[in-house]
């Protein structure tokens, strides 16, 4: 029986997983404030890649289990995302990664930074880095266009069901609807599911019809 990906996951939960045809991804809920971390494993060689190690290690590291990490990719500088980070990466030796403008404001060294169209590999896989500016300066997403299906999405804190991230100021909310307009919905088609930092999935297809909705709303 094939098994049925919903991405509703809660924390002290089971994880939700889904096999695609080179990548399975693992979504988990931890901490306080019901953060999401994603565990991407490439099915080729076992490599994975760990997106925000949001809070409690013992999960995470349970999640990963015995393949080992090879990276942990946090999305963006707010502590929520990482505050199980320096315990993941001492129980797996797993390399930092996060985007240029907010490594610096992250309480775990970061070992490489990125910026806007790098790509990171997880095994014979390649997410491809979008640089979106608001939530906070160096936010990033991370896509996972399948050369068998459609795209994947990480998205942090920058784009959710019903709206983009929050942001402190007008010039804020302009640069990441902006952002998330030209570089996400003016690029990627409806199919695109996308994968946030807190709460359910969505696909771009769905949310597309209220982008003139939040940019009148201003949040």
């Amino acid at each position: 029986m094939t098994r049925t990906y919903t991405g509703k996951v809660t924390v002290g939960g089971t994880p939700d997983f889904r096999e695609l045809p080179h990548l399975i991804i693992t979504k988990v809920a931890v901490g306080p404030m019901s953060n999401n971390a994603y565990v991407l494993r490439c099915r080729h060689t076992d490599e994975q890649v760990l997106v925000d190690a949001a809070n409690d290690a013992a999960t995470l590291i349970e999640v990963v289990g015995a393949a080992g990490l090879a990276a942990v990719v946090t999305t963006h500088r707010h502590g929520d995302h990482w505050q199980a980070l320096a315990d993941v990466v001492a129980a797996t030796g797993a390399r930092t990664i996060a985007g240029a403008e907010d490594a610096e404001e992250i309480g775990v060294p970061i070992d490489t930074v990125v910026t806007d169209g790098e790509e990171i590999a997880v095994g014979r896989s390649r997410l491809q880095v979008i640089h979106l500016v608001g939530h906070t300066p160096g936010s990033i997403a991370l896509l996972y266009d399948d050369p068998d299906g459609m795209p994947h999405l990480f998205t942090g804190d920058s784009l959710f069901p019903g709206g983009v991230g929050k942001t402190w100021s007008h010039d804020d909310f302009a640069s990441l609807i902006d952002d998330v307009e030209r570089k996400i919905f003016d690029r990627l088609p409806d199919e695109t599911w996308f994968y946030p930092g807190h709460g359910d999935d969505s696909t771009l297809g769905d949310e597309r019809p209220h982008l003139a909705e939040w940019r009148a709303r201003g949040w």
